[in-house]
């Protein structure tokens, strides 16, 4: 018989920015301006700008697991640096917690990222399993690296 599994693991990285600066980078439209291959569609929003419920999609990037990830802003509360996408794909599905505070000398932020997968499927428990090492490989440096870069130069880290 089948059993969901659950695994999860967190990151913090440190950003060379204000949290003003730094906290939109981590919304569905803004992510584009740092992350090379980031194209989300925005299927529904009440506004132009991030907000709760929020809904859109991306194209999978796992070459077994053809079409599309649908996201939705499940939590947003950027007082408090706060925001949640859960993630639905066919066989698993997953939530990233991002939590940004800012530094005391206020020129630096501290990004927490969680990530949380449960597969749906014994593949989707298998998938999960990957996908949670590579996106850990580096501990997310490769993120504090390329929001650092756009954050420094204003534009994209381009990886070859």
């Amino acid at each position: 018989m089948f059993k969901a599994e659950s695994i999860s693991q967190t990151a913090t990285i440190r950003l060379k920015g204000r949290f003003d600066q730094v906290f939109p980078l981590f919304g569905p439209v803004r992510e584009k301006d740092w992350a090379e291959g980031w194209d989300p569609h925005i299927l529904f929003s009440n506004s132009d700008n991030i907000e709760e419920h929020m809904v859109f999609q991306t194209h999978s990037h796992l070459d077994d697991e053809k079409g599309v990830y649908t996201w939705t802003v499940s939590t947003f509360v950027p007082e408090e640096g706060k925001i949640e996408y859960t993630i639905f794909a066919e066989a698993r599905l997953w939530w990233i917690m991002i939590l940004c505070k800012e530094e005391s000398e206020g020129d630096h932020c501290n990004a927490t990222i969680t990530y949380t997968f449960v597969g749906l499927t014994k593949l989707g428990n298998d998938r999960n399993a990957m996908a949670l090492a590579t996106m850990y490989k580096h501990d997310l440096k490769d993120w504090e690296l390329a929001i650092n870069h756009y954050l420094e130069t204003g534009s994209k880290l381009r990886h070859h």
